[in-house]
C-alpha cells in the first residue's frame, strides 16, 4: 500500500491557494501548504516600498470581492487578526471640468448623484443586489446548472455584453465614465462581450458590502487566512520554490495555484498531449506597470469627492477610457492610459508615519512591456491633482518584469491570470469536464487560471478543493 506523507499539497499561498488548504483542512485532512517567497499571500502582501514606516500594498489593495466571497464570509477571521475599514465612498471618478461620479456605499445615494441617470442605474443595479444572495455562488463558480436559473439568466444577458454597449443605457458624461471606470477592471478592449459582468459586480458589491481595506495593510487578510488554516491543524512551508514533482512529498492529491506556464513546466511531463495542447494555446492579458508613492500630504484632488474615496478611477470620459483600454490590448501605449489609484492611508492611519499619506496606482500596459510609465501615470494624477508631485517625498517602480519576478504566477504583468474574455470564461484553462482537474490523476490546477478567475475571492481554490474532495476523498461539499 501507497505511503503518504499528507492527504494533500497546496503549492502557491495566494487567495486561492489559502482557501483550497483549508476547505481541505476543514475535513480533517492532512495538508501541507508550500510557498516560493519566505512571506506567505501571493498578491495579499504589504511591504515598506519607498521610505521606513510606509506600508505599500504591493499588488491588492482594495477588497470588494474577499469582503463579498461566498468562502471567506464563512470563515472566522475577525478572530484572527482581520479589520476591514470601509471608506465613506468606494470609488470616485473626476473629470476635467473639476466635478466627480461616485460610487457610495448607499444605492439611492449613488443613484441621486447621476441626476438624469438616476432611474436607469436603479434598474440596472437593484436586481443584481437583490437577487446577489441567491446568485453569488454562481456567479463565482465554473460552468454547471445554477441554483436559480432565471435569476442567473437575467444577469448573464446583462453581463455577458460589452460595457460599451450597455454604457448606451446612460446619457450623462458622469454616469458613462463612473461605469468604464468599473469595466475598466476587467483590464480588456471594453468592446469585448463579458465586460459588463465586472461592471456589475463591483458596483453590486459597494451597495452589499462595501469596498473594504484591511486594516495595517492586505497582508492583514493572508495573515489571517494563515492563521485559521494552521489553528485547524494546517502545515505551512515558506522559501520553497518548487519547480519539479520530486521535490514534493508524498500526497493523494497536489493542488497547484499556479497558471499553465508554470504547470506545464513542473508537471508536463505527466500530462496527455491534448492537455499540453491546450494549456500552451492559454492566452494571457494585458500587464500592468504599478507605482507606490510616499507622500508629504494627501492627494490634491479637485473634486472633494475624490479625497474621501478609497478608489479613485482617473481616466476621464468612457470614450477616452475605451480608446487607451484598445489601444493598449494592440500593444500600444496609452498617452493618457487608465489608471486605478488607491490611498489607503486616508482612511488607515497605521499606512503611513503621522501626517504622511501613501498612494497606490497602477495602469495598463502591453504584456511583458518594459516602457517606464511613472511620468504618464503622474500626470493623469496631476490632471485631477494640481500640485500632486510637490507633494511626493519617495517613489517605488514596478514594470512588467518586476511584476512577474514578485509574483511568478503575473506572467508578463498579467495580474488576473490570464484574459477573462469570451473565448477563456468558460474554459480555463482548458475545456474539460471539470476545469480543476488535470489529465494527470491527483494533479489538480487552483489559480486564477480557472473559474471564476482573477480577484481576491477565494472562490478559484474553494472549487477546486471540493473536486479533489469528490474525487480523491469521495467527500460532498
Amino acid at each position: 500500500m501507497a505511503q503518504y506523507d499528507y492527504d494533500a499539497v497546496v503549492v502557491g499561498s495566494g487567495p486561492n491557494g489559502l482557501a483550497a488548504a483549508i476547505t481541505l483542512q476543514q475535513k480533517g485532512l492532512s495538508v501541507l501548504l508550500v510557498e516560493a517567497k519566505r512571506t506567505i499571500g501571493g498578491g495579499m502582501r504589504t511591504e515598506e516600498l519607498t521610505l521606513p514606516g510606509f506600508k505599500h500594498d504591493v499588488c491588492s489593495a482594495i477588497h470588494p470581492m474577499a469582503a463579498n466571497s461566498p468562502f471567506f464570509k464563512t470563515l472566522p477571521l475577525e478572530h484572527f487578526g482581520l479589520e476591514y475599514i470601509y471608506p465613506g465612498v468606494c470609488a470616485a471618478h473626476p473629470l476635467d471640468d473639476g466635478t466627480a461620479a461616485a460610487l457610495y456605499p448607499s444605492l439611492e445615494e449613488t443613484a441621486e448623484a447621476l441626476g438624469v441617470d438616476k432611474d436607469v442605474y436603479l434598474r440596472l443595479i437593484v436586481p443584481v443586489v437583490n437577487d446577489w444572495p441567491s446568485i453569488d455562488k454562481d456567479v463565482l463558480a465554473p460552468l454547471y446548472l445554477p441554483a436559480h436559473p432565471f435569476k442567473m439568466a437575467a444577469f448573464g444577458l446583462k453581463a455577458m455584453s460589452s460595457a460599451l454597449q450597455l454604457s448606451k443605457r446612460f446619457s450623462t458624461v458622469k454616469a458613462k465614465a463612473l461605469w468604464a471606470g468599473m469595466a475598466a477592471h476587467a483590464i480588456q478592449p471594453l468592446t469585448n462581450l463579458t465586460t459588463s459582468a465586472i461592471g456589475l459586480v463591483l458596483m453590486s458589491a459597494a451597495h452589499i458590502k462595501g469596498w473594504p481595506l484591511p486594516k495595517g495593510g492586505t497582508q492583514a487578510l493572508a495573515n489571517a487566512l494563515a492563521a485559521y488554516f494552521q489553528s485547524l491543524g494546517g502545515t505551512i512551508q515558506t522559501d520553497t520554490y518548487i519547480a519539479s514533482l520530486q521535490q514534493l512529498p508524498a500526497a493523494k492529491a497536489v493542488l497547484f495555484d499556479i497558471t499553465p506556464k508554470q504547470l506545464l513546466q513542473i508537471a508536463g511531463h505527466r500530462f496527455s498531449s491534448l492537455y499540453k495542447w491546450q494549456l500552451n494555446r492559454y492566452r494571457y492579458g494585458m500587464g500592468v506597470f504599478k507605482v507606490d508613492w510616499a507622500l508629504d500630504d494627501a492627494v490634491p484632488f479637485t473634486a472633494e469627492v475624490c479625497r474621501q474615496a478609497g478608489t479613485v478611477h482617473l481616466g476621464g470620459t468612457i470614450e477616452e477610457i475605451a480608446a487607451a483600454e484598445a489601444c493598449t490590448a494592440k500593444g500600444g501605449y496609452a498617452e493618457k492610459p487608465f489608471v486605478l489609484a488607491a490611498q489607503q492611508s486616508v482612511f488607515d492611519k497605521s499606512r503611513a508615519p503621522e501626517g504622511k499619506h501613501t498612494l497606490w496606482a497602477y495602469c495598463h500596459v502591453p504584456n511583458g512591456a518594459s516602457k517606464n510609465m511613472t511620468e504618464i501615470i503622474e500626470a493623469q494624477i496631476e490632471r485631477y491633482a494640481p500640485g500632486f508631485r510637490e507633494r511626493i517625498i519617495g517613489r517605488h517602480v514596478m514594470d512588467t518584469a518586476a511584476m512577474e519576478l514578485y509574483n511568478a504566477n503575473y506572467i508578463g504583468g498579467d495580474i488576473n491570470g490570464g484574459i477573462i474574455d469570451i473565448g477563456q470564461l468558460f474554459t480555463r484553462p482548458a475545456l474539460r469536464f471539470s476545469p480543476y482537474r488535470t489529465s494527470a490523476k491527483g494533479l489538480y490546477i487552483c489559480s486564477a487560471s480557472t473559474p471564476p478567475g482573477g480577484g481576491v475571492h477565494g472562490m478559484c481554490g474553494h472549487h477546486a478543493a471540493k473536486q479533489v474532495l469528490k474525487d480523491i476523498f469521495k467527500m460532498v461539499i
